[in-house]
């Protein structure tokens, strides 16, 4: 038997529940499909989780450093995983349940679980059931990239590090990108000692150098082993042991750890949707192709969060959400070209990104003026005794716009913010320079640091 609704609503992460609100609430019939746990990767295992785990591994960090502030805690620190761990799944599955509570109770949508699969451009099945709808939404989101070279390997990635409930000896991680680092800082700060292996020449390539170099040394500051220009990099398990294989210019061939975590990169949740049986098309790497409306190439198919490869964030998913919403309802054009790059890297401290990296506007036609600020200027990080990192921002020297910035110092996930907004407005840097913060804040030193603006050379930085 085929059922008929308005809409398809295929995945519950950040776009498709919201999606569904919204349609449900405009008399539409919805039918959304879930396959596996309501919520997707942000609250199961992406942000609300490891955010959590990062919360407590600064607990036990900042506990150690306490004689450095006066305080005296009488006994060495030590860590409960199984406690640890079932916070987390606390606060990770009451977000979870929440989001599966608002569907089952939303009006005119109907809940399924189940892998769906597309039968025909405007047909789906999950198990025995059949559906079909004019308008169909893809948010399936996306998983850990598993390479090859580990296939006798018991490996961790992403998603079964949140079942860990113990602290591994030595947990050797293969990447040295946004999820390694965060796992790296806070198992060291659990306890366990940390080796990191990149492929490439540094930590977070698509970061600046100074960036770069700068995070490479907060986490090896904190005891973490980092090799680098690591290829061919393979592994075997042996006695209980893992022996990664690495061919660097430098150092022992071989690392040997007690556990493995592979973070190498994504891939989409789109090779077992059926979409050849749709004609929807998508990149070699998988990504579902759409434009700035998020419509596939198919009449009333569109594709939200980060199976589309136009974002690999909570909030880049949520705003795919908006997007389609505003022009489907509100007649408001808004596209995803008018999307701001920005995001954090939640090691400690934290990094906050929004915009443009000196790199990229070396080899541009742009005058391009640039100040930085180290954290160990910054009053409020010395009163916290969060001194590591700097601050960096980059001005359009002939509209006075602001390009990006990277703040990589305390609270700098939430300063980027005072950044961000004043680009959405295009207004000029003048309009932050002026303003009166709040002082004692870290905020308060983005104006002193504006005043500080030198034009930078048009050399494309390495």
């Amino acid at each position: 038997m085929l059922r008929r609704f308005d809409a398809i609503v295929v995945g519950t992460g950040q776009a498709g529940p919201s999606l569904a609100g919204r349609l449900t609430a405009e008399g539409l019939s919805v039918a959304v499909i879930e396959r596996h746990l309501f919520g997707g990767t942000c609250v199961n295992t992406g942000c609300v989780p490891t955010k959590t785990l990062v919360a407590s591994a600064r607990v036990a960090h900042m506990a150690r450093r306490a004689p450095e502030f006066g305080v005296e805690i009488g006994h060495s620190v030590t860590v409960d995983m199984e406690r640890i761990k079932a916070r987390k799944d606390e606060i990770s599955g009451a977000s979870s349940r929440g989001v599966e509570n608002w569907l089952n109770g939303m009006e005119n949508c109907t809940v399924y679980e189940g892998h769906a699969q597309f039968e025909a451009p405007k047909q789906i099945r999950v198990g025995e059931d059949s559906f079909e709808a004019n308008w169909i939404f893809i948010n399936v989101g996306g998983r850990a990239f598993e390479p090859s070279g580990f296939e006798s390997v018991d490996y961790l990635t992403n998603s079964t590090m949140m079942d860990v409930d113990f602290l591994p000896e030595h947990l050797i991680i293969v990447g040295g990108s946004y999820i390694g680092l965060e796992f790296g800082q806070m198992y060291r700060r659990f306890g366990s000692q940390v080796t990191i292996i990149e492929k490439g020449p540094r930590l977070l390539q698509r970061e600046d150098e100074d960036v770069s170099e700068a995070v490479k040394e907060i986490l090896e500051n904190e005891g973490i082993q980092i090799r680098m220009e690591s290829d061919c990099i393979s592994g075997r398990q042996e006695g209980g042991q893992v022996n990664v294989q690495v061919n660097c210019n430098s150092g022992a061939p071989e690392v040997v750890g007690s556990h493995l975590l592979l973070a190498v990169g994504r891939v989409p949740n789109t090779g077992d949707l059926g979409l050849e049986k749709t004609g929807v098309e998508t990149n070699p790497r998988g990504y579902i192709q759409v434009d700035d409306e998020l419509r596939t190439n198919v009449e009333g198919i569109w594709a939200l969060g980060d199976c589309n490869g136009k974002g690999a964030f909570t909030h880049t998913s949520y705003n795919d959400y908006e997007i389609v919403t505003a022009n489907l309802f509100d007649a408001d054009s808004r596209k995803v070209s008018d999307r701001i790059p920005a995001y954090a890297l939640y090691i400690d401290p934290p990094l906050g990104r929004v915009g443009m990296t000196e790199a990229q506007l070396r080899g541009s036609e742009l005058r391009v003026l640039k100040a930085t600020r180290p954290m160990k200027k910054v009053g409020r990080a010395k009163e916290k005794g969060e001194t590591q990192g700097f601050m960096k921002i980059l001005v359009d020297g002939d509209s006075h716009q602001v390009l990006g910035a990277s703040i990589l110092g305390i609270g700098g996930d939430e300063v980027i913010h005072s950044i961000l907004d004043i680009m959405y407005a295009k207004a000029p840097y003048t309009v932050i320079q002026r303003a009166v913060h709040i002082h004692p804040t870290v905020s308060e030193l983005v104006p002193t640091m504006l005043g500080d603006l030198a034009l930078i050379s048009h050399e494309v930085a390495q």
